[in-house]
């Protein structure tokens, strides 16, 4: 199964500016890979909230649509909240 994650880079990068992220209902995470940079971005939860679920979501290639630019990635690490459903930050590396 193929799934597709709209995104935007982010500019601010920090705790106090991931925490306005997730309190305006956004999930920060970030690609990265050998031989690329870095990029941070930002998506809304209700975006993955769902489809994270799915076992094959781990295991498959992603695609990110990244200012209109589709990148390949599968998730490397997904940071939860403790008690809540929420999702909050997840590393992607380039595929």
């Amino acid at each position: 199964m193929s799934y597709t994650i709209p995104a935007q880079t982010r500019t601010e990068i920090g705790k106090g500016s991931s925490r306005r992220l997730r309190h305006a209902g956004q999930v920060p995470a970030v690609i990265y890979g050998a031989g690329k940079e870095p990029v941070s971005i930002v998506f809304d939860h209700k975006d993955i909230i769902n489809i994270q679920t799915n076992d094959d979501f781990y295991t498959s290639v992603l695609t990110i649509v990244l200012d209109g630019k589709e990148v390949n990635v599968r998730a490397q690490a997904m940071q939860r909240h403790v008690f809540k459903p929420i999702i909050e930050h997840v590393d992607f590396v380039y595929a």
